[in-house]
């Protein structure tokens, strides 16, 4: 049972204070409170610092403004079926037929890079393939950041400029 929470509508069971772990009560209205105590997140509930998070943001907001394509990254599990993960993400992204997914399972070491259909007409799989090995060259120096940064470059570069209406 979550803290704060009790099972069912209507009157609540009897809770024995005796029965209660150390730091919890139980307030006027009958359920149970529960202090915790304050974990420090490790490194690896935050993989990137700050200032790395804000250069990527930075990174992704200039591909897309440049490209008009949306950018992503997702960085995390993709499950025995990467490809498959992969593009039932990209699905759920706003605008997908424009969005271009770059995927990233570290513990894996899998890259992918997902293109909706309109994405797909300015950035081929040629010009992603060599944005995914700048990618993987920078992670096997354990520099996770600055592959994404460059591979988000690579695949704006390779999506080109805007394009123009008259």
């Amino acid at each position: 049972m979550a803290t704060g929470e009790h099972g069912g509508h209507g009157a609540l069971a009897e809770v024995n204070p005796d029965d209660l772990p150390q730091g919890a009560v139980v307030t006027t209205s009958g359920r149970v409170s529960r202090a915790e105590v304050f974990r420090e997140p490790s490194k690896a509930d935050q993989p990137f610092s700050p200032v790395q998070l804000s250069r990527l943001d930075e990174a992704l907001t200039m591909a897309s403004r440049e490209t008009g394509l949306r950018f992503s990254v997702y960085l995390g599990d993709l499950g025995g079926k990467p490809d498959e993960r992969a593009a039932e993400l990209h699905g759920r992204l706003p605008g997908s037929a424009e969005a271009v997914l770059v995927a990233v399972d570290p513990e894996h070491r899998v890259v992918d890079v997902v293109t909706g259909p309109e994405a797909r007409l300015r950035l081929p799989d040629r010009g992603a393939k060599l944005a995914v090995m700048s990618m993987v060259a920078s992670f096997r120096e354990s520099d996770l950041v600055g592959g994404l940064l460059s591979g988000l470059r690579m695949l704006a570069d390779q999506a080109g400029g805007r394009a123009r209406t008259q």
